[in-house]
């Protein structure tokens, strides 16, 4: 228990680097979106937009697994204390994106002429593709950069570099385009300011590198250890081009189903956008749950990975559920003040889009952690495959006659039977399974607090900003009590997170508070 109790702090404290990060990065982006896109005009920022659509079309081939590779064997040779073997890792990760990078800029730079002919059918836009061909490369290593960072669970590294990243990306672009370049100078500051997004993250990747203790006699093994990256990525590599497929199916099929109107299409890609919000929360876990599983063995660790793993699911319930049940009720108001009343049919999609994530209380977020950290990838390749052979053929007779809501069903459900498949895995193979009486409290709890919401927002008839003021205030209001009535948090849990924010300094002190507060109303309420 005392070491599922630190891997479960250091990996909050991961998930709470790699979310300032995020948002922080994600926001500047926006503002300069927003700045880019006036300033360039519907037609100029269209030609940007195609632009950098072309190289992410063979993007999709740069993902050997090697990412992963380098994530999960860092946190393992760091747990087995085989610190000098990292050194091998790190290189022979970061080579091989380089490498790749390197070819698929060259290929890209190559085909750009095609693409801009046949498929784009611009010619003129055959140089611009050119430049952003090198973005891949650039792309790469920044993401090999990450991967050093999650392994080595220092995401406050990988925050900054991201932050940088966002800053330069929008001034140049901004300055660029100020300049008269137009789309040109948009497509070279984004490759300029990725590369120096990539040199950032390498530069304290190097200072991570350089802190690794040199042990005498040891000599890099590039050949040995790629061989053993790639025996563990491949197997994940296939799994996300097939994932991939799936994407740009449902977009093709969209357009046939609405031959003549484009507003559902829109009304779909604003709901898209806006659930990104709730990825704030989950992308940290899912991110710092993988080398956090790296580290245990499954035998000698059995009791610990059983922990951790129930633990990643109830703590990340906790937070990813109430946020999914806010956005789901206020979907009406929250869509109506950001971008107005056009988008009729936006929050009912978007109220569907985000119950995928309700989902995070079977352990979706957790599962994949926890086979990749195993080294149990040719299972992660199976599931893909089965969510493939679901996706497909439910997805045509989804969206082909039902449109947008058939595509948001079929997105529900597709992967649901590769996810019952791997918990009766992980259960089987590593003894491990979802405390599904917590996970019940707590869709309990937020489905009171959602429900109350809305009712109560639903009778008023405010502005749409008051309403959704008012309906955040009225959730929060209600879900604390919910969830200490239906006792989805128990006394210890209030210790188990205390001790896992410990780590977080001043957010660590402010969210002790919080618990502090809940632990007085459980001791009057002998609850």
């Amino acid at each position: 228990m005392n070491k599922a109790s630190d891997i479960a702090k250091t990996s909050t404290r991961g998930s709470f680097h790699y979310l300032w990060g995020l948002v922080l990065s994600t926001a500047i982006s926006a503002i300069g979106t927003i700045f880019i896109a006036r300033l360039l005009g519907s037609d100029q920022y269209g030609l940007y937009t195609i632009v950098l659509a072309a190289p992410s079309l063979i993007v999709t081939f740069r993902d050997w697994g090697i990412n992963s590779a380098m994530i999960k064997f860092t946190a393992q040779y760091r747990a087995e204390e085989r610190i000098a073997e990292i050194r091998s890792i790190f290189l022979t990760g970061v080579l091989f994106e380089v490498v790749l990078g390197i070819v698929l800029s060259l290929i890209s730079f190559a085909v750009a002429g095609f693409l801009a002919t046949s498929l784009y059918n611009r010619p003129s836009i055959a140089p611009l593709i050119e430049i952003a061909s090198f973005s891949i490369l650039a792309g790469a290593i920044m993401t090999a950069a990450t991967a050093a960072f999650t392994g080595f669970e220092k995401m406050e590294l990988n925050s900054i570099m991201l932050v940088f990243h966002s800053i330069f990306k929008t001034a140049l672009i901004v300055v660029l385009v100020l300049l008269g370049l137009g789309a040109s100078g948009a497509t070279s500051g984004f490759v300029i300011s990725t590369f120096i997004g990539g040199l950032i993250g390498i530069a304290l990747v190097w200072k991570l590198y350089a802190g690794l203790p040199k042990v005498s006699g040891y000599a890099l093994q590039i050949k040995a250890y790629l061989t053993t990256m790639l025996t563990y990525a491949l197997p994940l590599s296939f799994a996300a081009i097939l994932s991939s497929l799936l994407p740009h199916f449902y977009s093709f099929l969209l357009p046939i189903h609405y031959s003549t109107d484009n507003t559902m299409i829109g009304s779909y890609g604003i709901a898209n956008n806006f659930v990104v919000l709730i990825s704030f929360f989950a992308l940290p876990i899912t991110a710092m749950v993988f080398p956090a599983f790296s580290k245990l063995h499954p035998v000698k660790d059995k009791e610990a990975l059983r922990s951790v793993f129930q633990f990643s699911v109830k703590y990340a319930s906790l937070f990813v559920v109430p946020t999914t049940a806010l956005v789901m009720c206020l979907a009406v108001p929250a869509v109506s003040t950001l971008f107005g009343g056009s988008y009729t049919a936006a929050p009912l999609f978007l109220a569907l889009l985000a119950a995928q994530y309700l989902f995070t209380t079977f352990g979706s977020l957790s599962i994949g952690g926890l086979l990749s950290g195993q080294g149990n990838t040719s299972f992660i390749l199976k599931m893909a495959i089965l969510t493939i052979g679901v996706g497909f053929p439910v997805g045509y007779v989804g969206i082909i006659y039902f449109g947008v809501l058939g595509l948001i069903v079929t997105s529900l459900i597709a992967g649901l039977p590769a996810l019952i498949w791997g918990l009766l895995f992980v259960r089987k193979t590593y003894g491990v399974s979802v405390d599904w009486l917590s996970s019940a409290k707590i869709l309990v709890a937020s489905a009171i607090a959602a429900s109350v919401t809305f009712g109560a927002v639903s009778i008023f008839s405010f502005s749409s900003l008051v309403e959704l003021v008012l309906g955040i205030a009225i959730f929060m209001m209600v879900l604390v009590p919910s969830v200490l009535l239906v006792r989805s948090v128990s006394r210890s849990d209030l210790a188990n997170l205390r001790g896992m924010v410990g780590g977080l300094g001043a957010a660590g002190r402010l969210f002790n508070k919080v618990l502090d507060v809940l632990e007085k109303i459980m001791v009057v309420f002998n609850l």
